[in-house]
């Protein structure tokens, strides 16, 4: 079975800790949390990643920017905003932008 690598992006440290927790949780998801943006384009440089999530924390200018990097990094990666709510939202957030 393939592996779905996500990467997550937020600024809350015990936020990105249950986040790390929820996406391993799966064996279908490799979770990688990072609460930094030079973490996140590391991460981005030498691995694949399927998903980006963006956490709690980013304002707009600051997304504005790492979604640029992003996608010059990662073309084809699907990138959405999590703010928070239940794992089954995430999972729903996750098949869908997946899918």
């Amino acid at each position: 079975m393939m592996q779905t690598t996500i990467l997550y992006i937020g600024r809350d440290t015990e936020i990105t800790v249950v986040m790390n927790r929820l996406l391993n949780a799966r064996p279908e998801w490799k979770g990688i949390c990072v609460c930094t943006d030079e973490e996140a384009f590391s991460i981005l440089e030498t691995q694949d990643v399927d998903l980006v999530l963006l956490g709690n924390g980013i304002d707009l200018e600051c997304e504005k920017v790492l979604r640029k990097r992003i996608n010059e990094l990662k073309r084809n990666v699907k990138i959405i905003q999590h703010y928070g709510g239940g794992s089954g939202l995430l999972y729903g957030e996750i098949m869908t932008a997946l899918g």
